[in-house]
C-alpha cells in the first residue's frame, strides 16, 4: 500500500490527493475535504489557526494509513492537513482512499478523519467576533 502524508502551511490541492490514489486495482475511491465553515454553534467564525507537533502528527497519520491498508485493504491513501491561519472556505484537510470495493473506501475514509481528529496532535483555534477558543486538543 502506498501513502502520501503531508502537513503544510500552503493551500491544499485536492487534485494532488485524488491523483495519488488513482490505482488500477481500485473499485472505489473516496475523498473527504474538510473546509473552514462560517459559524460554529451559532457563533460567526472569522478565521481558524491550526498548529501541529509535526513529527508526531506525521507518525500518527502514517499509523492511520497503515490501519486502512490492514482493515480495508486500501491500495493508496493520501492524508494532507494544513497548518497556519485559514479563512472561511479554505481547505483544512484532504483525505483520499482507494480500495478494491466501494463500501470499504467509504468506511476507510470515515475512519481516517475520525481517528485523525482523535489522535493526531493538531490543534485548532477558532476566532469569533466576540472572542477565541482552542478546540480539538489532542494528546
Amino acid at each position: 500500500m502506498q501513502h502520501d502524508i503531508q502537513i503544510q502551511d500552503q493551500p491544499l490541492d485536492t487534485q494532488v490527493s485524488i491523483n495519488f490514489v488513482n490505482h488500477p486495482e481500485a473499485g472505489g475511491n473516496t475523498v473527504f475535504i474538510g473546509t473552514v465553515r462560517a459559524q460554529t454553534k451559532g457563533r460567526r467564525v472569522l478565521r481558524l489557526d491550526f498548529e501541529a507537533y509535526i513529527p508526531m502528527a506525521r507518525k500518527e497519520m502514517q499509523k492511520i494509513a497503515a490501519t486502512l491498508g490492514q482493515r480495508w485493504e486500501a491500495l493508496a491513501v493520501s492524508i494532507h492537513h494544513r497548518v497556519g491561519t485559514l479563512a472561511i472556505g479554505e481547505i483544512a484537510v484532504v483525505i483520499a482512499v482507494a480500495t478494491p470495493h466501494r463500501k470499504a473506501a467509504f468506511e476507510a475514509c470515515q475512519y481516517a478523519i475520525d481517528t485523525l481528529k482523535e489522535t493526531v496532535p493538531i490543534w485548532k483555534k477558532e476566532y469569533f467576533e466576540d472572542g477565541e477558543v482552542w478546540v480539538a486538543a489532542h494528546p
